[in-house]
């Protein structure tokens, strides 16, 4: 099935604004996953002059079959200057929401914890009143590691379930789905005030039934947010797509989603992670949290 429906097909962007965006990132000499990823938004997220920041890349230290993120080249040590060239360019975007994510980097000790702490104090340093989300790859399980990123005080904590149990060895053979449950779960007890997020991909083969059972699993470890959207074949070595997944079945899982509690579902063909991730700012408000940390 190669032919794109209707529902996928995207705008046009306005490249004098996407031109901006993209002048600041060369600038600055920073990386995003809308790039990297080959997000089909970029136009739309660019134009509105938002990005999401890939740190610690471009190079992968996974292979996931899905993902157009570069895993062939060799990860290259930790730059000291990323964090205040990540900050100075939120400052200059003037971003009321930022989300910064990166690439696997299993061949650190920490997973890449301290990159992360270092990017959100940076970032509060030069625009306090910017909300920060996180979306970090399972650490390979390191807690030491979570605790740390989560002890910096990213407003939302995100990671990503991708797909079913059932298509994990196929489609994110390096991942594990108890673990991803597990570390939101984790950061759900160690923070309580972080709102926690997740998301998934469909159109891989998984059935209906047992996308409500991820849900269903998410919201078991108290999961606030949840994006579902269409997954795409970056190119003919990828994944191949089994199923163009209707708007009308997005909005079923949206309603469903809502009924068993999360705070919010973000459920279309063309929603990604962090597509209008900034409309967490207005959660917040109606949901607000006092700031704790568990002793646990």
């Amino acid at each position: 099935m190669t032919v794109k429906p209707e529902w996928l097909r995207v705008k046009a962007p306005q490249w004098e604004r996407v031109g901006g965006v993209k002048s600041i990132l060369r600038d600055l000499g920073l990386n995003t996953v809308c790039e990297e990823a080959s997000c089909p938004n970029i136009g739309e997220c660019f134009n509105a002059g938002t990005a999401t920041f890939l740190i610690m890349g471009p190079a992968c230290t996974r292979a996931c079959p899905y993902c157009d993120i570069d895993f062939e080249k060799k990860p290259k040590a930790l730059d000291p200057t990323e964090p205040d060239r990540l900050a100075e360019a939120v400052r200059r975007m003037k971003l009321n929401h930022v989300v910064i994510t990166s690439v696997n980097r299993d061949d650190l000790p920490d997973g890449g914890a301290s990159q992360f702490v270092q990017c959100i104090t940076a970032t509060r340093a030069l625009s306090p009143d910017t909300t920060i989300e996180v979306l970090i790859p399972d650490l390979c399980g390191n807690w030491e590691a979570l605790a740390t990123i989560l002890q910096a005080n990213p407003e939302v904590m995100n990671h990503n379930t991708e797909t079913i149990p059932r298509l994990y060895r196929r489609v994110r053979p390096q991942g594990n789905y108890d673990r991803t449950l597990e570390l939101l779960n984790r950061s759900r007890q160690l923070a309580p005030h972080v709102y926690t997020k997740s998301g998934m991909m469909v159109g891989l083969g998984e059935t209906d039934a047992e996308v409500r059972q991820v849900m269903q699993d998410l919201r078991s470890v108290d999961c606030d947010i949840l994006t579902i959207g269409q997954y795409l074949q970056p190119s003919q070595k990828h994944l191949g797509v089994q199923d163009f997944v209707t708007p009308e079945q997005f909005d079923a899982w949206r309603k469903f989603g809502e009924s068993i509690g999360f705070l919010q579902v973000v459920s279309s063909p063309l929603t990604r992670s962090s597509y209008h991730a900034e409309q967490v700012r207005e959660l917040m408000a109606q949901h607000p949290r006092s700031k704790q940390f568990s002793d646990g």
